[in-house]
């Protein structure tokens, strides 16, 4: 890739993301206030990429953009249709996503089906965007929070001139190597945004994507030039709505107030169970007030084209809240049969009943036709959308002569290109060092990064003075303090971890972290595991690793942890024993933008033991310290966290009787495995079965590492309440255990 020197900003961008992907109106009585207005791959994945790389058409080239580009064009966004003409492309969205579900036999079209005017007012008349350059910074963001919907997106993304969804992939909906999956992907199809389809996830998404909006507006914009100014929108449905994520993000949203975020609530009434009386009656209207939303409410979402219209006006107009306009829609708007019934939710309508919507709609055309003036009227937005974006590129070129240092910063968070030399600030520690929590080095590695990469921000579920998070030099991330660093979730584990991987994709130069106790992990799960899917770099703190924590109890005490973690493809597990793994977990997490990382961490001190190292981190598991030769030692004593200061005291009374005895670190088992088999081979000779692990968790997958014929010490039950020491004599978690097991190996 050139260097994003000899490129624009956006032409720079635009290169690193490809190749990380692989190649009738109403009156306005219709229209209710309900509340009074106020205002891209540094290290591969587990198997190179959740989905495996195959030959895909061709995406555009920075070459391809330059010549697409013209700054003598004219911005025309927001220039709205005739009625007819709107209707008519209203009806395409809505035939396009039938015929796709149709011929797939699989899908859902009855939210596309209803939600297809205010799908198409938002792409074809209020947000700003490039299709042939789907990554372009300043973009109005857009999340399908109701992600089973998709066919919305897709047929959305085609009309508008994105190279990544043509006919042929909407005809592919759904099937093996398809650009247009089951549930949208951002991994997979440019245009998408985010992963969804774990129902509130998206929403909660999309507020970690407007937190980014505010708070980098609030550091780099200037009075003179306003570089960084663009909304987000985000369709959610009943179902996220029920999901308790949506409320924990939303309430941080209206906390927060997130003005650029516009959610619109498809009201139609519909779940897989039927009617959402059976189980959700509340208002929607009220909770949201009470969140601190401006509410707007649009009666008609089916024909109701100027509402729809004057309420996103209205909602901009609030500047200091987010705003929810609830749309209520008829799902399956247009079927005869089937509309306003769960039967359209979730499965193809049918021949029979397509050729019935046809009729009732008065649509003649073949599946997946685009009449020819509907294809006009959209083919606009190539154009606009290379003017909007020339025209900021111009406006970006002025900032960066005259703020020429905060531009290096901000071209560092748009491009994801680290600093020169970030890596050496990263503190360094020897054996003599005070012992120390890793939680404390966590924190010290935190601030001694937050000097030098511009796009690290996060915080904890309540927990900061314990996880050790604060970054000292920094306020909090607050209404009136966005520039801010430290985020303040409260105790919300579930929407924390969503809004971080809305940060983390919303540019690939910010690094958001977030830190609860380990076991609390339990509340996020699901989080963690679309960030892995969608290659979402963050950066989990999770301390209180182990019974080492104590006397709280089992009901703290990770147990099963680290060996589902472990299990979960595209995540790296790091357990790091003292200050210096410490540090090299953190290199690597830093370096590995497209997954994320969990690093557990002690809440009990630890000593700084000899022979740990950086470089032995970045290999997972690695030589600590050996007394046989020819690689064939006696024994192999195997640590990771807390537990390598026992297996290294075990090795030395071992050695004590004439073994020879290796220690080895195993901090990530995803980065060994990730190393050469002459590596492997090295540290872990195949030839020497007599291996012993030690690690406070489940011995679960230990049987990989040690053999058949080794031995696994650890927990397979839960905790107990009492101190730390007495705890793990209990358990058997001690020098000695490891002596008797190594001895009856060798």
């Amino acid at each position: 890739m050139a260097s994003s020197s000899s490129l624009t900003l956006s032409q720079a961008l635009l290169a690193r993301a490809i190749s990380n992907h692989g190649s009738a109106t109403q009156s306005s009585d219709q229209r209710v206030s309900l509340s009074t207005r106020s205002f891209p791959t540094f290290s591969g994945l587990k198997s190179s990429s959740p989905r495996a790389s195959t030959s895909r058409r061709r995406l555009p080239t920075p070459s391809d953009h330059k010549l697409r580009v013209r700054a003598a064009a004219v911005e025309t966004v927001g220039t709205a249709a005739g009625t007819s003409l709107v209707e008519k492309s209203v009806n395409t969205i809505r035939f396009l996503a039938i015929d796709a579900v149709e011929k797939a036999n699989s899908g859902h079209p009855g939210l596309p089906m209803g939600c297809a005017p205010m799908g198409h007012i938002l792409y074809d008349e209020v947000m700003r965007y490039n299709p042939k350059n789907p990554f372009w910074f300043n973009r109005d963001r857009f999340v399908l929070s109701a992600g089973h919907g998709c066919m919305l997106q897709y047929a959305l993304l085609h009309l508008a001139g994105y190279d990544s969804v043509q006919e042929d992939d909407l005809k592919n909906f759904r099937q093996w190597e398809s650009r247009t999956p089951g549930h949208p992907e951002n991994f997979e199809t440019p245009g998408v945004e985010v992963t969804t389809g774990p129902l509130g996830q998206g929403a909660a998404n999309a507020v970690g994507l407007a937190l980014a909006e505010k708070h980098l507006a609030a550091r780099f914009n200037k009075p003179d030039n306003e570089i960084i100014d663009h909304y987000t929108y985000v369709i959610l449905g009943d179902g996220c709505q029920m999901e308790g994520i949506a409320n924990e993000a939303c309430s941080l949203a209206g906390h927060w107030g997130l003005g650029k975020l516009i959610a619109f609530y498809d009201d139609n009434h519909i779940s897989i169970d039927g009617d959402t009386d059976i189980a959700f009656t509340e208002s929607v209207d009220a909770r949201f007030e009470g969140l601190g939303w401006h509410v707007i409410w649009v009666k008609n979402g089916n024909t109701g084209y100027d509402d729809i219209r004057a309420a996103i006006k209205e909602a901009k107009a609030v500047k200091d809240k987010p705003t929810l306009i609830k749309v209520t829609t008829t799902i399956g708007y247009g079927s005869p049969n089937k509309s306003n019934s769960y039967s359209v939710h979730g499965s193809a309508l049918g021949a029979k009943e397509v050729d019935a919507t046809r009729k009732n709609l008065g649509w003649p055309y073949e599946p997946f036709h685009v009449p020819e003036d509907v294809k006009a009227h959209w083919s606009r937005h190539v154009p606009q959308g290379a003017a909007l974006e020339a025209k900021w590129n111009a406006k970006f070129a002025e900032y960066e002569k005259k703020y020429k240092e905060e531009a290096a910063e901000l071209k560092s968070i748009i491009t994801g290109e680290l600093p020169a030399g970030w890596g050496k600030a990263l503190p360094t520690y020897t054996p003599e060092s005070p012992a120390d929590a890793t939680r404390n080095l966590s924190q010290q590695n935190l601030n001694a990064l937050v000097k030098v990469l511009p796009g690290l921000l996060g915080g904890s579920a309540d927990l900061a003075s314990s996880n050790m998070t604060l970054l000292k030099t920094y306020g909090n991330f607050q209404k009136v303090t966005p520039e801010e660093r430290n985020v303040r979730f409260g105790v919300r584990e579930h929407g924390m971890g969503a809004i971080c991987n809305g940060i983390a994709l919303h540019s690939p130069g910010l690094i958001p972290y977030c830190a609860t106790f380990f076991v609390f992990t339990d509340y996020m799960r699901a989080a963690i595991r679309i960030a892995a899917l969608s290659q979402a770099g963050v950066i989990y703190v999770m301390t209180h690793d182990s019974i080492g924590l104590g006397e709280d109890g089992p009901t703290h005490q990770p147990i099963e942890h680290l060996a589902s973690f472990r299990a979960m493809p595209n995540v790296l597990m790091l357990r790091p024993a003292d200050g210096t793994e410490t540090a090299g977990a953190y290199k690597v997490a830093v370096l590995n933008r497209k997954r994320p990382s969990i690093l557990a961490l002690s809440r009990q001190k630890l000593p700084q033991l000899p022979g740990t190292s950086v470089e032995g981190v970045e290999k997972g598991g690695y030589i600590v310290s050996d007394n046989s030769s020819g690689n064939k030692p006696d024994v192999i004593l195997i640590g990771t966290g807390s537990e390598l200061e026992i297996a290294a005291k075990a090795a030395d009374e071992l050695r004590k009787e004439g073994k020879a005895v290796r220690v080895v670190s195993f901090v990530s088992w995803e980065l060994f495995d990730e190393q050469s088999d002459a590596y492997k081979e090295s540290v872990l000779p195949s030839a020497v079965s007599a291996r012993v692990s030690i690690e406070a968790g489940s011995t679960f997958g230990w049987e990989k590492i040690v053999g058949a014929k080794g031995k696994a010490i650890g927990i397979d039950r839960f905790g107990a309440s009492a101190p730390a020491g007495r705890i793990y004599k209990e358990f058997g978690l001690t020098p000695e255990a490891v002596v008797a097991a190594a001895k009856e190996l060798c």
